[in-house]
């Protein structure tokens, strides 16, 4: 069981514990008073909950954010001069990262609703989100506002809390992502969109890999009257098709897209028996083939045994035809998903003995272990650094900015994924609901699914890995 299922059985374990205590408490109550109060009190709780308490934080909001930052990274003096940020003498070219570290003190209104920081200038406004009840370090996010923060006017200014203290600068130096051959590990159809639609689209080449068919989960196409191993081979298709088909929105070639057909939560299971064909949970198949019909390469794995030595075999004649300068895969230990677990650690052994190896390897996390609701805020805003409570290691964020036409492109992409169409469940559209009215919650223009929120924003955020990590 990885960290975040951990979290999760023990978040609902307390939380179940919780409940049977509350309502011992309103018998109780009712016995010593009247018996009519706890039925008014139980809806109300209810109400109250998923207004306020239903989020998946597994820390305290009052903890600090731990980053250390690489040593090449240069710390600038900035100051705080009318509610504007001020960095005298400062020389950006643009392209850099910039995160600014401030101490923030949450105000009572932001135990209620999301407190965030006001970044304001000439070139537009942004919003960056963090926890209710939030109290210490934070990292903001001012990629791509460089000429704001040199001639001093950015204003920056707290909703719902307080900046205190003074505040740190760390300008990261990158390379020109957009000038080279860059390829995408997808683990699934739509993960290559939510964490780099904006870099592959405007790459001068890039190259699209999805490990798996994603044809689990498929309850939705069974309401067609499908079985369940129908409906898994027809979502499995019509992912394998998005896989393909979407790129194309963004001008890459569909002999630059391969979909390799192996099955959804199986990685695992092939990695720890590499000559075992692994079939599909719910396909009933043992035969990637059908999956991987619309490809236009022809690859190792084409004989459908669904094995790791085939997938490692695969990728290895996709890295030496493309040869990849920039290598963009779910993070190591941020993206706690198996399937992107596997996805790196596959990446990485079909990269041993290879004598091409890329430039850089940057890191997503389309998933994080401690906060669900990350990058938290609205659809269009910045995104700011997750959370990190120890220091770890070093940090290196590579943050790419993404103009408003461009983010409307990337909105459309993840809209003709399949797997984000389907209506989200009563129960969760009724807390959005609950939180549009109580908690001053905003749901994404763009579509239902929790990820038009996430993952259309004015960032995308990688992380600069370590070749020898």
């Amino acid at each position: 069981m990885n960290r975040k299922q951990a979290l999760l059985r023990r978040h609902r374990r307390n939380k179940r514990i919780g409940v049977l205590v509350g309502l011992v408490a309103l018998v109780l109550i009712g016995a010593a008073t009247w018996w009519w109060l706890p039925l008014l009190l139980l809806p109300l709780l209810w109400v109250a909950h998923e207004a306020w308490f239903a989020d998946h934080l597994f820390y305290a909001a009052t903890q600090d954010y731990a980053y250390r930052f690489p040593a090449g990274s240069e710390q600038v003096g900035v100051a705080w001069v009318d509610g504007h940020l001020q960095a005298p003498g400062l020389q950006l070219g643009g392209d850099e990262t910039l995160v600014l570290q401030v101490t923030l003190r949450c105000a009572w209104l932001g135990r209620l609703l999301d407190p965030g920081v006001r970044l304001s200038c000439a070139g537009g406004h942004d919003l960056q989100v963090f926890e209710r009840g939030v109290r210490g370090k934070r990292f903001l996010n001012l990629s791509g506002l460089a000429p704001a923060l040199c001639d001093g006017s950015l204003a920056v200014r707290g909703r719902f809390c307080r900046l205190v203290g003074e505040p740190r600068l760390w300008v990261l130096r990158q390379p020109d992502l957009l000038s080279k051959r860059v390829m995408v590990i997808a683990p699934h159809a739509d993960d290559a969109e939510i964490a780099a639609y904006g870099l592959y689209s405007q790459a001068a080449e890039a190259w699209i890999v999805t490990l798996t068919a994603g044809e689990i989960e498929a309850e939705h196409y069974q309401q067609m009257g499908l079985g369940r191993a129908q409906a898994a081979r027809l979502k499995g298709r019509l992912r394998a098709w998005d896989s393909l088909a979407v790129p194309r929105w963004a001008g890459v070639a569909q002999e630059r897209c391969a979909q390799l057909g192996y099955f959804c939560l199986q990685l695992q299971a092939m990695r720890d028996a590499p000559d075992q064909p692994i079939g599909s949970r719910e396909a009933d198949l043992c035969d990637t083939r059908p999956f991987r019909a619309l490809n236009s390469l022809q690859l190792p794995g084409d004989d459908g045994l669904p094995t790791w030595n085939n997938l490692l075999a695969d990728l290895r004649a996709l890295l030496l035809k493309a040869r990849p300068q920039v290598i963009v895969m779910p993070h190591p230990t941020l993206d706690p998903h198996p399937d992107h677990v596997c996805a790196r650690q596959a990446l990485v052994e079909a990269l041993q003995g290879l004598d091409w190896q890329p430039e850089l390897m940057l890191g997503y996390a389309n998933h994080l272990h401690d906060n669900d609701r990350w990058p938290m805020g609205d659809s269009g805003a910045g995104i700011a650094l997750p959370p990190m409570l120890d220091e770890r290691g070093d940090w290196a964020p590579c943050s790419l900015s993404l103009d408003l036409p461009r983010q409307h492109d990337k909105a459309m992409a993840l809209g003709m994924m399949h797997d984000l169409q389907p209506p989200q469940p009563f129960k969760r559209r009724l807390r959005r609901a609950i939180q549009r009215w109580l908690a001053g919650r905003r749901g994404s223009p763009y579509g239902e699914n929790e990820f038009f929120r996430k993952a259309v924003r004015r960032h995308e955020l990688f992380w600069i890995l370590d070749h020898e990590s």
